[in-house]
């Protein structure tokens, strides 16, 4: 569709959820919604990434449910001594090299990307949109406990959702006039809703780290919403956020929500 607005996405984190930003992105295609900036955070970053990189929701979806398979996961992990985290991260970042196509920079991406981590020694939020964009988006999704520490320059850094879950802000500073925010953070911050539940919530180790984030980015998960014009929010709750396994849900999920917000989001773009 036609407007003159600059349209940016804010895609928040979420671990396993975040993959419902795939559907997102889906019926904004279809709907010919044009991206012309991406601001993402953890999962948001990883996915953005791969959209910067010019393709299309329907290859990345592809990508996630062909190249990686979620059901051996653990071989894609290299386990370490914990000194800092349990995952070293280097198999992962090698992994994202390769769907994204190489080391790439961040100048060579079709469209502007900066992804949010945070400083493990100042609490900082930290913002990468220069270099690598491998290394920035291991940044992001460095979940403290399970990945060590990535080391970017001078900074340390972790997850960028302990600082900015959704960064409808940074999205804003990067230029954008309307902005399209994507949250799959539940309502509740829960592991699983139980009146939807279809197992009991597995509590282990890495489970119990990514609930405990989930939880302390909840309490201000509404102050990084503000700004957004429209928040496309997928319902995820029910879906653990290391279920990987339901990426279909999850897909299908973000395209459900998508739909029930186009017709508010081309409103706007419209104008008056």
């Amino acid at each position: 569709m036609e407007s003159n607005l600059k349209i940016g996405l804010a895609l928040g984190s979420g671990a396993a959820r975040g993959l419902a930003h795939v559907g997102v992105l889906k019926v904004l295609e279809k709907a010919e919604i044009p991206v012309h900036l991406i601001a993402g955070t953890s999962a948001g970053a990883l996915v953005g990434a791969l959209y910067a990189r010019g393709k299309s929701a329907a290859e990345i979806e592809s990508l996630l449910l062909e190249y990686v398979d979620w059901k051996k996961l653990p071989r894609l992990l290299d386990i370490t001594l914990p000194r800092t985290g349990f995952i070293a991260g280097r198999r992962l970042m090698n992994i994202v090299k390769q769907v994204i196509g190489g080391d790439i920079d961040f100048a060579d991406l079709n469209i502007p990307l900066a992804c949010v981590a945070t400083d493990i020694d100042t609490g900082e939020e930290i913002i990468l949109k220069q270099g690598s964009v491998a290394e920035a988006v291991r940044a992001s999704i460095s979940i403290p406990g399970i990945f060590t520490v990535a080391n970017y320059g001078e900074h340390h850094l972790v997850d960028g959702s302990l600082t900015t879950p959704v960064p409808v802000n940074l999205a804003r500073e990067m230029g954008a006039d309307y902005v399209i925010a994507v949250n799959v953070l539940p309502e509740r911050p829960l592991y699983r809703i139980k009146e939807k539940a279809e197992s009991p919530p597995v509590r282990g180790v890495f489970n119990v780290l990514l609930q405990s984030i989930n939880i302390a980015t909840h309490q201000y998960i509404e102050n990084c919403l503000r700004g957004a014009d429209v928040v496309v929010a997928p319902d995820v709750g029910h879906i653990g956020v290391s279920e990987f396994t339901r990426a279909r849900e999850l897909f299908l999920a973000g395209e459900a929500a998508a739909l029930a917000a186009i017709e508010d989001i081309r409103r706007k773009l419209a104008g008056p």
